[in-house]
């Protein structure tokens, strides 16, 4: 893999902004791990995935109410994948490392799988935010495209039309061809695997998968009816992958963030690299390729696990969502002192809106 370089020299502003949530916790003799507010809404959402998993088997085949049951168990697979699997995959969810494992693992009976969403996530995308060629998360052309480095097709001046639709499937093609791909190139886009996959790791892989499918859709088919189980399984399948999908876009595919392009540039051009020069030193590079949305609403904080803070998130992967909207202030505070551009919309609809205009945008360029 091409080596990355962030070659900024603002060291001073991370420094500082560290020191300052550091002594923000000691201060207040707080751990950056979960709390009641986190453990709670665990017992929250899995006993709702659990009830509404049972109803299943309750409400009558022929109604179409079961279509309804079947796919509102998509709202708690995105509420469990936000709140808890995901801190647990960052390590933040406790202090205790077998609770993050755990809690991680979660994944795995959601669809996915934890050893390759930590390659793909916690060290392509986090490590590598909006790095075109690295960052698997924008990794979406030609279906996409997010950034003028990427050749454009002529259906991409249409983008800002089917690319919501789009995400409705979203969840599907993950566990059922991209957690496959990466599986079988050992790869996430042409990085090998950081972490090699043992025996074990192939045993959780293909157990878990076929444990999902039985769970979710073999054992509900054989109470209600193949044809139904196809139609509510896809419903489940949809609502879960436009939640999650518009959530992650918001974050990182808005006009407010930014790209790096070096390495698609020197594919175009027909050239060879040495290394991707970053022109920011890495926290800087995350703020600027990262934006928050509608911060001020409890609601979606709550039940988006905080990822409508997704700046500070990615500066401290490590501290659990729960904090997020105090640290927020000290990490304003910090940009603001240092002259460092901060990433935010006011609502979760002016995020929509950037999202759709910046595809619109880089869709209709050159």
């Amino acid at each position: 893999m091409t080596p990355i370089r962030f070659e900024g020299r603002n060291a001073e502003f991370f420094s500082t902004l560290r020191n300052r949530i550091n002594d923000y916790f000691k201060e207040n003799n707080i751990k950056p791990t979960g709390n009641w507010k986190l453990y709670s809404k665990t017992i929250i959402l899995g006993t709702l995935l659990g009830l509404n998993y049972a109803s299943l088997y309750f409400v009558p085949a022929d109604s179409n109410w079961i279509y309804v049951v079947y796919a509102t168990i998509g709202i708690w697979f995105a509420g469990i994948g936000f709140n808890v699997m995901h801190d647990g995959a960052h390590g933040s969810y406790s202090d205790k490392t077998w609770v993050n494992k755990l809690m991680a693992v979660s994944l795995n009976l959601l669809g996915g799988n934890a050893f390759i969403w930590a390659e793909k996530h916690n060290i392509s995308h986090h490590s590598y935010t909006n790095i075109e060629g690295v960052d698997d998360d924008i990794d979406l052309w030609p279906i996409l495209r997010v950034n003028t480095s990427k050749k454009k097709l002529w259906f991409h001046k249409f983008q800002h039309i089917y690319g919501i639709p789009l995400y409705f499937v979203a969840y599907l093609s993950w566990i059922f061809i991209q957690d496959f791909k990466k599986y079988f190139t050992g790869k996430v886009i042409d990085r090998p695997f950081k972490t090699k996959f043992g025996i074990l790791q192939h045993i959780e892989f293909w157990s878990s998968k076929v444990l999902y499918f039985i769970i979710f859709f073999i054992l509900p088919a054989l109470a209600i009816g193949f044809k139904a189980a196809i139609i509510g399984f896809s419903l489940m399948g949809a609502l879960c992958g436009i939640l999650i999908t518009v959530v992650f876009q918001l974050a990182h595919v808005v006009e407010e963030t930014t790209y790096v392009t070096e390495l698609e540039d020197a594919k175009k051009a027909n050239m060879e690299i040495d290394a991707i020069h970053v022109t920011d030193d890495w926290a800087t590079h995350q703020i600027h390729t990262t934006s928050n949305f509608s911060t001020k609403s409890k609601f979606l904080t709550w039940a988006l696990g905080g990822l409508n803070f997704q700046v500070e998130h990615h500066l401290f992967p490590k501290i659990s969502h729960v904090h997020y909207p105090k640290i927020n202030e000290i990490v304003k505070k910090t940009c603001a002192d240092f002259n460092v551009k901060y990433n935010e919309v006011p609502t979760f609809f002016a995020a929509i809106r950037s999202h759709l205009s910046h595809l619109k945008t880089v869709g209709s360029l050159a």
